[in-house]
């Protein structure tokens, strides 16, 4: 049997087929091949219209079955793994009313601010485990009081993972993982948090019904298989939002084990079983995909500024004809020392920082040489200011009881730069585990797993392949300690004070 796992990012959409016999994948691609746009009509903001991710969906699975044919009636059930926290409106014809505001998108803050207000927020940190901040439910409030024409034509709201299950099968549905996220999840009583929705007004009834993320939550319809070039009736047995499904991916699912990931944004990720919360709210809490077995909490720090700075460079590096590549950038780090000689960057370009107390900061270049500094220092000082905020999360998390020997993740992205890695094993002096896995790979073999098709964790993960493990390097201890307090101490002069 195969399994087809869907990745949907801000920045692409990746897709995986996984045979689960030998739990391998057969075929993967991503797209774009480049990135989605991003829509920012005045700053802080962070749109995207939801149908440039179906096309990519249906551009995508049309180029794995052209590669591998016979997957079309072996593909049984269908994983979703999606960026979190972004809201996506829909009519009682199921079209979308407004551009998906993103996870990214900072307009909501202040919408978030009042929301708590209005509840408590001693309350929201029993009940939620965090308070609204620029998270989905706060980015719903914005919307009813700027957009009210919108607002009141809105039959339910859904996130990226729920719109894309809806155009697979053609039913509005959520998962409790997927509310939690949204901070419209009530961890007391178990159930939607109806008792915030009435308090600021918001009607109950746009909360789409519940289905399992972990379980058959509907099938391929035959208008959408017809599109796809599939067979109607394959099950959708899996659903999750990108960082809980990147530990999936990574085999963490018990107390006290870590993953991270360097993508768009950067995360940390930790999973606990207790029901915990970041009073000062830089870190937030989530149901772990796991939840339906156990009490299974994610606790993430997210750094929305990481990956984009990255992306950012390379853009403002390439020139017509000439395109610099991630690996080229990477070369280039590693041509400058550690501490990058005095030039320090803070990535927190990228919408308003939750690790931040939810500022909007903007990113940080400081201590430029013009006799000194050349773009070897600039793009090494941007990996390492990634690595530090990453590190500083890291830390928030291991404040409130959650500590781990080893941290997790994928051979991918930032973390395919030899100075990237280095300098956040050598800031947090914790040992860094690599595994040949992505978040389309972890959605199929959720998928396949939740189907049925494995039957424990064990059976699940023992084709998973640990590639490398890299080690903190006691000799380069004192200079890392030395490089990040520095560009600790200028992020509180410029937070003033986090």
């Amino acid at each position: 049997m195969y399994f087809l796992g869907l990745d949907i990012g801000s920045s692409s959409v990746k897709l995986a087929i996984l045979d689960g016999e030998s739990g391998c994948c057969i075929g993967q691609t991503q797209q774009p091949e480049g990135e989605f746009s991003i829509v920012a009509a005045k700053t802080g903001y962070a749109e995207q219209s939801p149908d440039i991710w179906w096309q990519a969906v249906v551009n995508g699975i049309k180029q794995l079955l052209a590669s591998h044919p016979e997957a079309k009636s072996k593909i049984t059930a269908i994983g979703i793994s999606y960026q979190m926290h972004g809201l996506v409106a829909i009519d009682s014809n199921h079209q979308v009313l407004h551009p998906a505001i993103i996870w990214c998108d900072s307009r909501a803050t202040q919408s978030g601010d009042k929301i708590t207000a209005k509840v408590g927020e001693n309350w929201c940190l029993q009940h939620l485990l965090n308070t609204p901040g620029n998270f989905t439910l706060a980015k719903l409030k914005w919307l009813a009081d700027n957009k009210p024409e919108v607002y009141g034509a809105i039959h339910k709201i859904l996130l990226p993972g729920d719109y894309i299950a809806l155009r697979l099968s053609g039913e509005a549905t959520t998962t409790s993982s997927g509310l939690s996220e949204a901070i419209l999840w009530d961890f007391q009583t178990r159930q939607p948090a109806w008792e915030v929705l009435d308090k600021i007004g918001i009607e109950r009834s746009l909360i789409a019904d519940l289905v399992p993320n972990f379980g058959e939550a509907g099938v391929l319809s035959r208008s959408a298989a017809n599109e796809l070039g599939l067979n109607a009736g394959i099950k959708l047995t899996y659903r999750a939002g990108d960082q809980p499904n990147n530990a999936f991916s990574l085999n963490v699912l018990e107390d006290g084990e870590f993953a991270t990931t360097a993508g768009t944004s950067g995360v940390v990720y930790a999973v606990t079983d207790k029901l915990i919360a970041d009073t000062k709210q830089r870190i937030n809490s989530f149901l772990h995909v796991n939840n339906h077995r156990t009490q299974t909490l994610g606790v993430m720090a997210c750094i929305n500024g990481a990956g984009r700075l990255n992306s950012w460079l390379r853009q403002l590096l390439s020139t017509a004809g000439k395109e610099v590549s991630y690996q080229q950038l990477n070369d280039l780090a590693e041509q400058s020392p550690p501490g990058s000689q005095g030039l320090t960057i803070h990535p927190f370009g990228n919408g308003a920082e939750r690790i931040l107390n939810n500022k909007l900061l903007q990113a940080h270049f400081s201590g430029i040489d013009f006799n000194r500094h050349e773009i070897s220092h600039v793009v090494r000082a941007a990996q390492e200011g990634v690595a530090f905020a990453m590190a500083l999360g890291m830390t928030l998390i291991k404040d409130l009881g959650v500590s781990s020997q080893v941290i997790r993740a994928g051979k991918a992205n930032m973390f395919l730069s030899d100075v990237f890695a280095g300098t956040f094993v050598n800031t947090t002096q914790t040992p860094l585990e690599f595994y040949e896995t992505n978040g389309a790979e972890g959605a199929a073999r959720g998928a396949a797993w939740a189907a049925g098709f494995y039957s424990s964790r064990e059976d699940t993960f023992k084709h998973l392949k640990k590639i490398q493990t890299l080690e903190p390097q006691t000799s380069l201890a004192s200079t890392y300690t030395d490089v990040y307090c520095q560009w600790q101490q200028q992020l509180t002069h410029l937070s003033d004070p986090i």
